[in-house]
């Protein structure tokens, strides 16, 4: 039972500290639309999407109204269009139709986003894959809510170093063939190693192959939640923080419960699982940085910021899994730049850089997102960045991914403006030296010793 203190605590959360529901997506299969014929198979694809997904804003918009909880995005995930386009698409252009019918199908129901123009090559490319690949800049600069992403490595089969250096290139290509929108192209596209097959956040979002025909699933946040909780213990002890934190996180996590579960009801659609991530936004109390300063830090990337993120990454863990039986996706903290003005303000402060960044992803939930950087910034520099980041994840079998932005026309010291969630960033310096020979292999690098455990 909900007592009047706890319901009194969340319309608190909601009105005051920025409590929300960051997203309902909804997860459709696309395996039972392919066809050799281009033509058919798009037709295939808009008539599924647009069927299985007609209720879905509105149903979204219903409990927001009964409820009285924002739910701030309604999205569409898709199985990766490099399994559905290969017996169809024989170039590039013909994988750019097909985001391009993803694009007319999310209008057609009004969702913000819809993710899974994608590819799964972490041990190799097919030439399937690598036509998806190519596409990318052209699919994401003549769509507008098509998101991209592609899985470069994996703790079982290593990293795809031929995929890591046509990303580079791609990452590239896309920023200029967007450089009107500052580069925006690339706030679309995400690399990954360890990619989940649930998660609902953009723009890493696809339907896994593992998945049902359709399945909800529920992205959570409360960055402002967990800091004002905190703020009530002030110099109290570590098991008082961690305790603080668990405690909240479970608040926050039956929030989406009860909208996942109202959502699968309403739609006839099987719950999938509850992502329960603090994900920040740029309005000011809704930080994860701004959190990190209330553990104790002068700024994000002060001495002990690893440690500090940390900690709150396995308690938001540990208190949403109390919270519903079905938790996934990514799960744990963000650390995007442009997102989050309390990263933005370290940034500026010269408190955080890249590889201090890139430190800090070891252990919060995802890797190096929405980073602007440098456009004049070499395409071997990009995937040498990459390569670090699967590093990361592969070794220490958890998910990361790269979401960098190379802002052409633009350099070190000047800020590009987004707009909206994705708010604005500074532009961040990238290390000069040079990584081609290393990049300029061909192969890929085998899993670590410990992914054989058969």
């Amino acid at each position: 039972m909900i007592n009047m203190i706890e319901a009194t605590e969340t319309i608190k959360m909601i009105t005051q500290e920025n409590l929300d529901v960051r997203t309902i997506t909804l997860g459709i299969s696309l395996l039972d639309c392919i066809d050799s014929d281009l033509d058919k198979l798009n037709e295939n694809i808009y008539k599924k999407i647009t069927a299985t997904a007609k209720d879905l804003v509105t149903v979204g918009q219903a409990i927001e109204r009964e409820y009285g909880i924002p739910i701030v995005n309604k999205r569409i995930s898709v199985t990766p269009i490099g399994l559905i386009g290969g017996s169809a698409c024989k170039t590039p252009e013909d994988y750019v139709t097909i985001a391009q019918t993803l694009d007319k199908a999310a209008k057609e129901v009004g969702v913000n986003f819809i993710g899974g123009f994608s590819a799964l090559v972490s041990k190799g490319m097919t030439r399937s894959d690598e036509l998806l690949l190519r596409a990318i800049p052209g699919a994401l600069s003549t769509t507008d809510r098509v998101c991209s992403s592609v899985n470069v490595g994996s703790t079982k089969c290593g990293i795809d170093m031929d995929a890591v250096r046509l990303m580079g290139e791609i990452i590239l290509e896309t920023a200029q063939r967007t450089a009107a929108q500052d580069s925006l192209g690339c706030a679309k596209l995400v690399v990954f190693c360890n990619a989940p097959d649930d998660n609902p956040f953009m723009a890493g979002a696809f339907h896994g192959v593992t998945e049902g025909d359709a399945v909800i699933k529920v992205g959570v946040s409360g960055p402002g939640v967990v800091k004002t909780a905190l703020e009530q213990v002030r110099g109290e002890s570590f098991e008082v923080l961690c305790e603080t934190i668990k405690k909240t996180a479970f608040k926050v996590t039956r929030v989406g419960q009860l909208v996942a579960q109202e959502a699968s009801r309403r739609l006839k659609v099987p719950f999938g699982i509850i992502d329960l991530s603090l994900a920040p936004t740029p309005a000011m109390g809704d930080s994860v940085a701004d959190i990190l300063c209330e553990i104790g830090l002068e700024h994000a990337g002060a001495p002990g910021t690893t440690a500090a993120l940390a900690l709150l990454n396995d308690q938001v863990k540990k208190g949403g899994v109390m919270a519903s039986s079905y938790v996934g996706g990514l799960s744990g903290a963000f650390i995007p730049v442009s997102e989050d003005q309390g990263m933005i303000d370290a940034v500026e402060a010269g408190a955080l850089s890249l590889e201090k960044l890139e430190a800090m992803t070891c252990v919060c939930s995802v890797g190096l997102d929405m980073i602007a950087i440098p456009g004049d910034t070499k395409a071997s520099t990009i995937s040498g960045i990459i390569a670090d980041e699967m590093a990361i994840g592969m070794v220490n079998q958890k998910t990361t991914a790269v979401r960098l932005i190379p802002v052409i026309g633009k350099g070190v010291g000047q800020t590009v403006e987004f707009g909206g969630l994705l708010g604005h960033a500074p532009i961040m310096p990238v290390n000069p030296f040079s990584c081609q020979a290393f990049i300029s292999r061909q192969g890929r690098i085998p899993a670590p010793i410990h992914s054989f455990k058969n």
